[in-house]
């Protein structure tokens, strides 16, 4: 685990994190490190709405717009890369002010990410049944098509690994291989890390969610996403799927108006700042929540009591 002192800023899009990060940092010698899944990408820099370069200026930003959309970068890529960045910024004995929206990568860096994810079980069920019913080597057949490398180390009548290899695949679509190299331990202790989750008031949530999208098409997002559409990447990149782009493509292609992408943007960010919401309330315990200045409160008190 790393020695680098540590706080943690979670919330809602559009709740004002980069902000009070950017407070964080300057006010306590720290740098910003992204915490966001959209934020890592270089094609993206204002539908996201990644801290502007007047802002990284201020103080050191890591792990900000440093991915091809073409890639599909993984919470594995993330904690490998967030740990060499700690480790660089705890030889500086500096405080490493982590900052986003995405859950999984807050529970990764807590938690440890598991080499295999939970399986549904709709998806375990239905495997063996199909394999009570087909038989061993009609699935060691399909394994081989989507795991390869994993097939290639079972024999066709190995009924149990042929079953687990294949729900993986299945339910992730991944392959158990790639699952079985990103397993990682937690990066950080949280009972040393500071924690906490900005929210405020929904309706004001919402007016930040409308005025936000309004002021990224009035700076140059529609010419962002008709650069990346040019590109002719795979719609299923999670590049592609960042919340505005689906619909902008389809104003560029003439499908809808743009009062209307407009209106499904704000609309599928409304309902991802619930999601946020609810799964950190259920997820991540222990976190003091709060608006801007109850959180800037316990994040000093965090970092005088423990350290």
């Amino acid at each position: 685990m790393t020695t680098a002192r540590v706080v943690l800023i979670a919330g809602p899009t559009a709740s004002g994190k980069s902000a009070l990060a950017l407070e964080v940092a300057e006010k306590f010698g720290g740098a910003v490190i992204n915490a966001d899944s959209m934020q890592v990408y270089r094609d993206l820099r204002i539908i996201t709405a990644r801290p502007t370069p007047a802002d990284e200026a201020r103080v050191p930003h890591k792990l900000y717009g440093f991915v091809d959309a073409a890639e599909n970068y993984s919470v594995g890529r993330w904690c490998r890369d967030v740990g060499e960045t700690l480790k660089q910024i705890a030889a500086q004995s500096g405080i490493a002010v982590l900052v986003g929206g995405t859950g999984l990568y807050f529970s990764a860096l807590t938690r440890g990410l598991a080499a295999v994810p939970p399986i549904p079980a709709s998806v375990r069920d239905e495997v063996r049944d199909r394999l009570r019913r087909e038989g061993g080597p009609v699935l060691h057949a399909e394994l081989s098509r989507l795991d390869p490398a994993t097939a290639g180390r079972i024999t066709a009548n190995d009924r149990s690994r042929i079953s687990r290899a294949l729900e993986v695949v299945l339910a992730t679509g991944r392959p158990l291989s790639d699952w079985h190299r990103e397993g990682l331990p937690p990066l950080i202790d949280p009972e040393r890390a500071t924690k906490v989750f900005l929210t405020c008031e929904r309706k004001e949530l919402i007016r930040r969610i409308e005025v936000r999208f309004a002021t990224m098409m009035e700076t140059a997002a529609l010419e962002e996403v008709r650069r990346l559409a040019g590109r002719g990447l795979d719609p299923n990149l999670p590049a592609m799927k960042a919340h505005g782009v689906p619909w902008l493509i389809r104003h560029l292609k003439g499908e809808i108006s743009r009062e209307e992408a407009v209106a499904g943007a704000v609309m599928d960010t409304r309902r991802y700042a619930k999601r946020q919401l609810t799964w950190f309330r259920n997820q991540m315990q222990g976190w003091s929540w709060g608006g801007p200045e109850a959180c800037f409160a316990a994040i000093r008190t965090g970092l005088e009591a423990r350290f």
